[in-house]
């Protein structure tokens, strides 16, 4: 069974997640730590609980989502950096909007090679379904949990609201295309773990979301 850790990151609040299973292999989400404290609760967690990475996985590259991602290759440097090839031109402007908006941090490394939708993905023993749910990024994915009940979406999906479409790669149809076809397909008790506040559910999303829900 899966368990996750949520880690609130960063100047912009981002959620960060540690999933684990029994035999102590862990993924980690949307490495957002970004001050030297972060990094240290992040990196403590996983050496106190006695974790082993397998794998650096992240629903898109905005720079919220990757301020850690250097610290964690440089202490774990045979664990895949992976995500959407979408992501790379993303990825790759790093450096020129976190200059735009006057933040420093540690330009991440290039993946280790790519994922999509046809790509097996395994925590241990379970397999976690990719969705490729572009629209706030050109390369968003969410990771669903079957047995758990539970999806980490970044930020395509978040309790009563969705993730911004003025950015980099965003387009409102197809966010709200990518909600519907992917992830309003799934169970309405599933759990979903978002980039940026609170646990909410498929169900609810569907009832009262005032952007993608039944009375949008």
């Amino acid at each position: 069974m899966i368990q996750i850790r949520c880690f609130q990151f960063n100047p912009i609040q981002e959620n960060t997640y540690v999933l684990f299973n029994e035999k102590k292999q862990c993924i980690i989400v949307d490495a957002g730590c970004y001050f030297e404290e972060e990094k240290n609760e992040l990196l403590n967690f996983v050496l106190e609980n006695n974790l082993q990475p397998t794998l650096l996985l992240n629903t898109h590259a905005h720079f919220d989502h990757v301020f850690g991602i250097s610290f964690l290759k440089n202490k774990f440097p045979s664990v895949p950096f992976v995500l959407h090839q979408n992501e790379k031109v993303v990825l790759d402007s790093f450096a020129a909007v976190t200059a735009k908006y006057g933040i420093a941090g540690d330009v991440p490394p290039d993946a280790d090679y790519f994922i999509d939708e046809k790509s097996e993905l395994k925590l241990g023993d379970e397999k976690i379904k990719i969705l490729f749910t572009p629209g706030h990024s050109l390369g968003s994915l969410s990771f669903y949990f079957e047995p758990e009940n539970m999806v980490v979406s970044g930020d395509v999906l978040f309790q009563q609201s969705i993730g911004r479409t003025d950015i980099m790669g965003g387009d409102f149809s197809t966010l709200v295309q990518s909600i519907h076809d992917k992830l309003f397909t799934l169970p309405d008790e599933t759990q979903v773990y978002s980039g940026h506040g609170a646990v909410t559910t498929i169900g609810e999303e569907k009832d009262f979301n005032p952007f993608v829900g039944k009375n949008a």
